[in-house]
């Protein structure tokens, strides 16, 4: 039995982790990249990338196809805003900004499909 519990443990440890086991991410951020493995494949690749922004991390996920934005989130999984994507390409214009003030971009998961 405890082997099984450590089993369990490593597997959702590993979730929070990218390939080489250095970029943790939130629960709630593990889950989006579950759901968007349930999903057909992105063209390109879904992807996700951490920045330093605003004193905290932050996740920008890619969206599925053209003219959709590109969602950045807090560690909580809340909206901060579309830094990119939409039909200009530039987001939603409520983080103008992030290109000039992210930092420390760090692909955290790339779709392997």
């Amino acid at each position: 039995m405890k082997w099984l519990a450590l089993i369990i443990f490593i597997l959702l440890q590993s979730r929070n982790c990218n390939k080489e086991g250095t970029v943790r991410v939130p629960p709630c951020i593990g889950e989006k990249i579950d759901a968007i493995q349930q999903l057909p494949k992105y063209n390109p690749p879904a992807t996700v990338y951490r920045y330093s922004y605003q004193n905290q991390y932050v996740y920008l996920i890619s969206s599925n196809c053209c003219d959709q934005y590109n969602y950045l989130y807090d560690k909580n999984c809340n909206v901060i805003c579309a830094p990119s994507g939409g039909l200009t390409g530039r987001g939603d214009g409520r983080c103008a900004d992030f290109k000039q003030n992210a930092t420390g971009e760090v692909l955290v998961w790339k779709d392997p499909r």
